[in-house]
């Protein structure tokens, strides 16, 4: 791509200048210092709660520090795409060589989509970044007693075991999307008796109210806030380059800052096994890098080695399909009218029912639900409408490309197709647009052919603890396909 290439040579260096933390009663207020010489400087803010009664000054938590400068590396990823400068010079803090290799395999696999949409097909791992870190790994001779309300942070010193106690509460953080995975966590948490907190980024109505139908109280909530610089809005509507980031990398550095300023041992994802399925067939890109089990077994690693102390991190739901949990949540009625997973209806917290995430989560849920259950959920029938042919043929593999969302595998959806017209057929319901279409293809004939393999499937590719590994078979494994 020409544009990539121009930008690169206009714009050779991305800036990581410093962060500030801002304290009071109530939060810790994060300000993250980029530059792009030459172009443009950024200023994106993150702001945590604290918990009630927190006197603490967090400034002066050494693994506080370390896990906010790390939060500032997945942060920077969303400003250096604007002009993909090559060389990417970090200020805030040390990093070793190993760290840096790690952070330039996140960025590489996580703007899969990225690359692959601009159809930037000259940028390779080896050398589309070069990271360059000016700190020292030495004392910067910092002292924490000098640290007094807002501060620009010191660079850190080389990652090292904290000389703050690790937590004490053996409490669980969810971060809440709003969807139905996020529900499902809470709910088999809740089933095994656990204390819970939920983490939400921006709260909006899904989010809000799947906390209240799970039933949590307030300060079991922790909402933080992030802020995007408008400078990097404006050059987006500019026209320089933008697209797709690693967004479940954020989740993941900012929900183990939120654990530790409120106790927490645990961090519980709600990511599947379907989330390791490339976007693109016999590619590596895909949509939910950040979802899948490498990045999840990346960064439990990088955890335990660079920021030892901090809350445990793993996905609940890996040993799972879509599927499975399409199978458990349809149990679950509270959520059914305010769960939302749209991204076009985000602002209005509603379904759109056009886009190929509705249709997804119509098709996952249309085997255990009546069809007038589902079109209670999505306010129309879906598979009525024909504008959805070729979103649909994405979703079951009849195209190269899956949708650029959050979606299953080809294969379970396959299924779940499958089991829908069987179970309409059973009920002498006549087959709506879409699945009469389906119904003529081989897919059909294949998936009819191989039955249902999903509900008794069980990845054991996962990091869940044992204990709560037995909740998710008990609940989820040989789950009936028939309501």
């Amino acid at each position: 791509m020409e544009q990539y290439q121009t930008l690169r040579r206009q714009y050779p260096q991305f800036i990581y200048k410093s962060y500030e933390m801002e304290e009071d009663g109530r939060e810790c207020r994060i300000t993250y210092r980029f530059e792009i010489p030459g172009l443009s400087s950024f200023a994106p803010v993150w702001r945590f709660p604290k918990a009630a009664g927190d006197t603490r000054l967090w400034a002066e938590d050494r693994l506080m520090q370390d896990m906010v400068f790390s939060l500032g590396m997945v942060e920077l990823v969303s400003y250096w795409k604007i002009a993909c400068p090559p060389r990417v010079i970090v200020e805030a803090g040390f990093l070793g060589q190993e760290q840096m290799e790690w952070w330039k395999d996140l960025y590489y696999n996580g703007l899969g989509e990225f690359f692959y949409v601009n159809q930037i097909w000259e940028a390779r791992q080896d050398d589309f970044m070069d990271i360059v870190c000016n700190v020292q790994g030495q004392s910067s001779g910092y002292d924490p007693r000098e640290m007094q309300g807002s501060q620009k942070m010191p660079p850190s010193q080389p990652l090292q075991t904290p000389d703050s106690p690790a937590p004490q509460e053996k409490g669980v953080l969810v971060p809440i999307g709003g969807g139905k995975d996020s529900a499902v966590t809470l709910e088999l948490l809740r089933s095994a008796g656990e204390t819970i907190h939920a983490y939400i980024i921006n709260p909006r109505g899904a989010t809000i109210h799947t906390t209240e139908a799970a039933g949590l109280k307030e300060s079991q909530v922790i909402n933080a806030r992030r802020t995007l610089d408008p400078n990097m809005l404006e050059l987006n509507r500019q026209g320089y380059l933008n697209g797709h980031t690693p967004f479940s990398a954020l989740v993941a550095f900012s929900s183990i800052i939120a654990a530790r300023m409120h106790g927490l041992s645990w961090v519980a994802l709600s990511n599947e096994s379907s989330a390791n399925e490339s976007t693109v067939q016999g590619s590596t890109v895909n949509h939910q890098y950040s979802k899948s089990f490498k990045f999840e077994k990346d960064f439990h690693e990088y955890e335990n080695r660079y920021l030892p102390g901090s809350a445990s991190y793993f996905s609940l739901l890996r040993p799972l399909s879509e599927f499975q949990i399409a199978g458990y949540f349809a149990r679950q009625k509270q959520y059914h009218p305010i769960f939302r997973s749209c991204n076009a209806g985000s602002r209005t917290d509603s379904w759109c029912g056009h886009c190929p995430k509705c249709l997804f989560v119509y098709l996952i849920l249309s085997p255990f639900l009546s069809s007038q259950e589902v079109r209670d959920i999505f306010g129309r029938d879906m598979l009525q409408d024909w504008t959805m042919k070729e979103t649909l043929e994405q979703l079951i593999g009849i195209r190269e490309e899956k949708p650029f969302e959050c979606v299953g595998s080809r294969a379970e959806i396959n299924t779940a197709m499958v089991l829908t017209i069987n179970r309409m057929e059973e009920e002498g319901e006549e087959l709506p647009a879409l699945l009469s279409y389906y119904k003529g293809t081989g897919l059909y004939k294949q998936y009819q052919a191989a039955g249902d393999r999903y509900s008794s499937y069980y990845d054991s590719e996962n990091l869940v603890p044992p204990a709560w590994a037995r909740v998710v078979r008990e609940n989820c494994v040989h789950t009936d396909t028939h309501r």
